[in-house]
């Protein structure tokens, strides 16, 4: 458990008047964060990410903040996970736009579980102009997006989260693989957090699935979650093993590399490691990075053995 933060007034006059300042403006409102369960760690969190939160008043900010998440994040644990990630929003003195925009939410049928999820990871979203929300709100609908599906808001965190410049910076990335206007709004669609992947992520996992694997650009664009996944934890290993079961005749190539790619690690392993551990013995190795594929004579060259 943590030790509670020293409260001693003896202790913190002994330096100098600025340890007093900190007693009398400072403390209270690390005790209240601590009083609803917010831990040292992630109270350092929440002070680098938003130290604005200890100038303000805790009575006609802090507290009222509180309040407001409490309503309508229901559990403390969440309210204190949106803390860590209001950075240098006041929810408080954007509470205009912050309730305008929670009823245009409503109005349009999100449901509570979604709003929830909006106000708790992107809660400066929220905080928006309510024209600059609204707006943002009617492109997401435009691009085809159902309101009452959960990808509704991690479209419109996507939109809102960035520039109209960096929207079609992205866009651009995916045209460099060849994809077309449809193909790349298919991704959207799909995956709504593909397109705030940065440009290195987007092109390390295209470069690795197309270039390595052979996989074509349009079979990435039909399952673009998989460029959502790391691609050294994730991707690399799965696709090291379905390699070597390939080349050694253990597979057919008509798994489709989505499926191995998609599956928890614990159906990953029991279908594609443990069932063959008997013919390759260093499959495990070979999927925990403990060993690469050269070591078994195998690499990435031949784009003729692939999946899909």
């Amino acid at each position: 458990m943590d030790s509670p933060i020293p409260t001693s007034p003896k202790l913190l006059r002994s330096g100098p008047m600025c340890f007093y300042d900190i007693l009398r403006t400072i403390l209270p409102k690390l005790e209240f964060l601590r009083s609803i369960g917010v831990s040292r760690s992630d109270l350092s969190v929440i002070v680098s990410q938003n130290p604005e939160l200890l100038n303000r008043s805790i009575k006609q900010n802090l507290i009222p903040q509180y309040h407001i998440l409490k309503s309508i994040l229901a559990s403390d644990e969440k309210v204190i996970k949106c803390l860590k990630r209001l950075l240098k929003s006041s929810i408080v003195q954007s509470q205009n736009d912050f309730f305008a925009n929670l009823s245009h939410l409503r109005d349009l049928g999100i449901p509570q579980s979604s709003i929830s999820l909006l106000v708790t990871y992107n809660p400066f979203i929220v905080c928006l102009k309510a024209f600059n929300f609204a707006e943002g709100v009617k492109k997401v609908i435009k691009k085809g997006f159902d309101p009452s599906k959960s990808a509704f808001v991690r479209a419109l965190q996507v939109l809102l989260g960035m520039t109209q410049k960096t929207w079609e910076h992205k866009i651009e990335v995916f045209r460099r693989w060849g994809l077309s206007e449809d193909e790349i709004s298919s991704i959207f669609r799909k995956n709504p957090l593909c397109m705030a992947l940065s440009e290195k992520n987007i092109m390390c996992s295209m470069n690795f699935l197309v270039g390595k694997i052979g996989w074509q650009p349009a079979a990435v664009a039909r399952v673009p979650v998989v460029l959502s996944y790391g691609l050294e934890t994730w991707i690399m290993p799965r696709c090291s093993v379905i390699r070597v079961l390939l080349l050694k005749g253990l597979i057919k190539a008509d798994v489709p590399l989505s499926t191995a790619l998609n599956s928890s690690k614990k159906n990953f392993l029991k279908r594609f490691v443990i069932k063959y551990q008997d013919q390759v013995p260093q499959l495990l190795d070979i999927f925990q990075g403990k060993m690469e594929l050269k070591e078994l004579g195998f690499g990435f060259d031949d784009k003729s053995v692939i999946l899909d």
